[in-house]
């Protein structure tokens, strides 16, 4: 009788810890996809700090953060995480993405520990507690960012045609952020900010480069300061840069739908190893595991691995272009 109470009670206990690890892996993928924070509140956030009158020290603060690192600096493969969050437009803090990342892996390690051998269980943990988020976080900077790049050229066309006919530097720049959608929207809003509270153009455009980390911006702020120190028609530079970079926008274009084929032929013959093992896993579940313990096995087994990563990468570097 003691002994049925005590395998009932262990059978609800490993229920309850399956059901806690369930909801901290939908609610930890939840809040990584969900901003804490979006940009219109963020904005307003600013605007009402203005009017109360808020000191430019503290605007700057929530406008720039500070680039100190702390102990997260130190850690390996977490360096650029704050940057990466930024880019991708998440308010999330860093310490917090690291929270729900092992969250999720903690909680994904309980769920699939009932169903799988240790070894397998742990990267499965690994896998979707800080390789996924990774994944989905570049995800959403690079499409940030590509946004960001072909809305600049409209930005910078609508700026310059505010500098034509005779509006004030601020004035233009302010139109744009009230003009254009986001995320160009809101980072000249804050280039705005930046020239208002006494920062120079070269050093707030400077800014907005590294924020968003992309050759089209760096371009920009590298006009700005020629033009700041030599002096000129700015009005004409920002429309020839806004036409160079409409011009390298379309040439990515043109190059990614002729290496189109070449990219899906590299994706296809990536994924096929990977298919092969797989399946004859599932169908013959001793083809490989009956040979795991022979060292000649091993040898072949690392020497597979190490050439299906080097295929991965050389023909990531045929099909891939940077222009």
């Amino acid at each position: 009788m003691r002994a049925n109470l005590s395998a009932d009670f262990l059978n609800q206990m490993l229920l309850a810890f399956v059901f806690v690890g369930i909801l901290l892996l939908i609610t930890g993928i939840g809040r990584l996809l969900r901003r804490s924070e979006d940009r219109s509140e963020a904005r307003n956030r600013r605007l009402r700090m203005i009017r109360t009158g808020t000191s430019n020290e503290e605007i700057l603060a929530l406008l720039r953060p500070s680039a100190k690192r702390g102990l997260l600096g130190r850690l390996p493969g977490t360096g650029s995480l704050p940057e990466l969050l930024n880019q991708a437009g998440m308010t999330i803090s860093p310490q917090g993405f690291l929270t729900l990342s092992i969250l999720g892996a903690i909680a994904t390690a309980v769920v699939t520990i009932v169903f799988l051998p240790l070894w397998q269980a742990l990267p499965l943990a690994l896998a979707f507690g800080f390789a996924l988020p990774i994944m989905i976080l570049k995800a959403r900077r690079d499409k940030r960012l590509e946004e960001l790049t072909a809305q600049l050229p409209d930005a910078l066309e609508l700026m310059a045609r505010g500098l034509k006919v005779g509006h004030p530097l601020n004035a233009s720049i302010g139109a744009v952020a009230n003009e254009m959608p986001d995320p160009i929207g809101t980072e000249f809003g804050l280039i705005f900010d930046q020239i208002n509270f006494g920062e120079e153009l070269p050093d707030a455009v400077q800014d907005f480069a590294d924020r968003a980390g992309v050759e089209d911006a760096q371009y920009l702020a590298a006009s700005i300061s020629i033009q700041h120190g030599t002096g000129g028609d700015l009005a004409r530079v920002v429309m020839v840069l806004a036409k160079v970079i409409r011009n390298r926008i379309s040439l990515r274009a043109k190059i990614r739908a002729i290496s189109s084929e070449g990219r899906f032929s590299g994706l296809l013959l990536s994924i096929i190893p990977l298919a092969i093992v797989g399946i004859m896993s599932i169908n013959a579940p001793g083809y490989y595991l009956d040979l795991s313990d022979d060292p000649t096995f091993i040898r072949l087994a690392i020497l597979v691995v190490v050439l299906m990563v080097t295929n991965v990468v050389v023909l990531h570097k045929l099909v891939n272009f940077r222009v």
